[in-house]
């Protein structure tokens, strides 16, 4: 198996750090090897979040190459789009659809790009639109947009349904397990 390269951005408080743990879980379930690495930042004040990821039979590093991401998952447009150079042509570019103003953005420093989805759909990758708020919201929780955006990528991940119930059991407390497994299933129907 080659190595797959999954990066994940967002703002602080989408859940950024837990979906890097689903995916670490998954992995782990699947016997396979996993190397991952997290940048917070300004977390705390909603500034930016990355995770690198990185699966595979033998890993030896957890950053992603530049050019070499598979997998890019936008938690919020604008992130995303700061991003997309990293993802290889041919890979592919998931992200929210659920605008969250970065703190430079809410502090009158920068603005938000009018065009964000335009840009993002001009890279030589698919490129795949995601309302993960709103079906976050049909289950219940709207905090839960980040297992939306694992469950969509779930279908680029060949993990079995075991798989995914395992990492999801393992990285989420019981009581909002039903919730998130709902919303994992929302995310997976997406595509």
């Amino acid at each position: 198996m080659k190595t797959t390269n999954i990066l994940l951005a967002g703002v602080g408080g989408q859940g950024v750090l837990l979906a890097s743990r689903i995916l670490s879980e998954a992995a782990l379930a699947a016997g396979l090897d996993i190397k991952q690495s997290e940048v917070h930042g300004m977390s705390q004040r909603g500034g930016s979040v990355m995770s690198h990821v990185r699966i595979g039979e033998e890993v030896h590093s957890p950053i992603v190459p530049e050019g070499e991401c598979d997998i890019l998952a936008g938690f919020e447009p604008l992130e995303g789009l700061r991003q997309a150079h990293a993802v290889k042509e041919g890979g592919v570019l998931l992200y929210s659809v659920d605008r969250i103003n970065p703190s430079t953005v809410s502090a009158g420093f920068a603005q938000y790009p009018e065009d964000v989805e335009e840009q993002l759909k001009s890279f030589k990758c698919r490129t795949v639109a995601v309302p993960a708020v709103q079906y976050a919201e049909q289950v219940g929780n709207r905090r839960s947009a980040n297992v939306v955006m694992v469950g969509v990528m779930s279908n680029f991940l060949e993990f079995s349904d075991d798989i995914w119930s395992q990492a999801l059991t393992a990285a989420i407390p019981a009581k909002l397990l039903a919730l998130n497994i709902a919303a994992f299933e929302l995310g997976r129907k997406h595509i």
